[in-house]
């Protein structure tokens, strides 16, 4: 029974039906983003000097002058301080600005009435740039944005950006980038079975990439592709973008760059098909953007860096190709874990097999799962529209890959799922 009432949960959650499935098939052109903004992945070195540079840069160079907002931040003091201080010491002016919950001394009215101070919205019409630190997003929601009510503060944000500021934030900064938001989800394959209630998994975010691609931050380390394409699905988002750690998007107009240490992946679910019940999708477009390469969501097509294009595209239709994973593995038991997704895009475009599988499944179910049996089989397949190029450094090659296909479907589990040896 448990099981059951899991399964309409789900069917009721994402909406999936045929009428659905037919709704996002329908291309249609991409709404240019006014400003700049750049949601990065969270866990920025201090290191990451291309990273702050650029901000700075984009923000106006020896002109610019930003605005932190430390609202997320569980210590918001120490936090707010070292983002300006980076940014200080790359030539911009900075300002923090005292609209913090955990500010000591303040709570969340004393928040929401800094919210609508008009010093605040003086200063942040008077920037160039705004940077939203890392924290729980969820109060950048209570505070700026109550109930979908924009705050003068947040108002104010919008309009640097229509003037075109730069808008960054970092982690739970870059989650509230899109319209709608996960607040507290931390169970990826929770969420890919269902569990996504407005007001606890998912959120109003604050809008800034309009309404039309979906943001997600620490993406490849902590596994959250099942996450995104559960909330995706649900609230009709047909591109979405998993920035990992330690690494940014640009983006402008309709282009995105990715500036930073690792990548982030690309989901669009422009030509998929998708049948009812759990989720269960067919011809997800996946693509793998490394540092330097450029996406343009509107046309749909990669740019990746000149280094890599110079090399040219792995030759994997071609008679005699050598690739470098002679041996693969043959699947992949946990797909939701540690950078598993991109291991598995790599070893898809540079090995010998044209398909590589994944699971994602757990192994000892949460006593509160109520469909412990659920499980889903991700197949990631190299086809006739699949390209990928790579380069070799010091440290090994780094791919790029663009426009994958991934079919995933709902599998049944045994349970439990091992036996003693004995």
């Amino acid at each position: 029974m448990k099981s059951l009432f899991m399964l309409t949960l789900i069917a009721a959650n994402l909406a999936i039906d045929s009428g659905y499935a037919e709704e996002i098939q329908k291309k249609s052109a991409f709404r240019a983003i006014s400003g700049v903004v750049v949601p990065m992945g969270g866990a920025v070195r201090g290191d990451n000097d291309e990273l702050r540079q650029r901000l700075v840069d984009l923000a106006g160079g020896k002109n610019a002058v930003f605005v932190i907002i430390p609202t997320a931040s569980g210590n918001p003091v120490p936090t707010g301080e070292n983002a300006a201080h980076e940014l200080r010491r790359r030539g911009a002016q900075v300002e923090l600005l005292k609209i913090a919950p955990q500010w000591p001394g303040e709570n969340l009215e004393s928040a929401r009435r800094a919210a609508a101070d008009p010093d605040n919205v003086a200063k942040i019409r008077a920037a160039t740039g705004v940077y939203f630190t890392g924290g729980a997003q969820e109060r950048y929601a209570d505070v700026l944005n109550p109930n979908g009510v924009a705050s003068p503060v947040l108002q104010a944000v919008r309009e640097l950006q229509t003037r075109g500021g730069v808008i960054a934030g970092t982690s739970a900064g870059a989650a509230i980038m899109s319209s709608v938001m996960f607040r507290d989800a931390p169970n990826s394959l929770m969420v890919l079975k269902g569990l996504l209630r407005e007001g606890k998994e998912i959120e109003r975010g604050l809008g800034f990439v309009g309404d039309e691609l979906f943001i997600d931050q620490h993406f490849l380390k902590r596994g959250r592709i099942g996450r995104m394409l559960a909330a995706m699905l649900a609230k009709g988002y047909k591109i979405g973008l998993g920035i990992d750690e330690n690494t940014a998007a640009v983006i402008h107009s309709t282009d995105v760059e990715i500036v930073g240490a690792t990548g982030a992946l690309l989901i669009d679910l422009r030509d998929a098909t998708i049948e009812p019940g759990p989720i269960n999708i067919r011809n997800i477009r996946i693509s793998y953007l490394d540092n330097g390469d450029h996406y343009d969501l509107a046309k749909g097509e990669i740019s990746v860096f000149p280094a890599k294009r110079a090399k040219g595209e792995l030759k994997f239709r071609q008679p005699g190709f050598v690739p470098e994973f002679e041996n693969p593995r043959r699947a992949f038991p946990d797909l939701l874990g540690e950078n598993a997704i991109q291991r598995a895009l790599s070893q898809l475009v540079d090995g010998n097999q044209d398909h590589v599988t994944g699971f994602a499944f757990d192994v000892v179910p949460m006593a509160n799962d109520p469909a412990p049996n659920l499980g889903f089989e991700f197949v990631l397949r190299r086809d006739e529209r699949t390209r990928a190029w790579e380069s070799t450094g010091i440290d090994g090659k780094d791919y790029s890959v663009f426009d994958a296909r991934l079919d995933v479907r709902p599998i049944r589990i045994t349970t439990p799922l091992f036996k003693a040896w004995q």
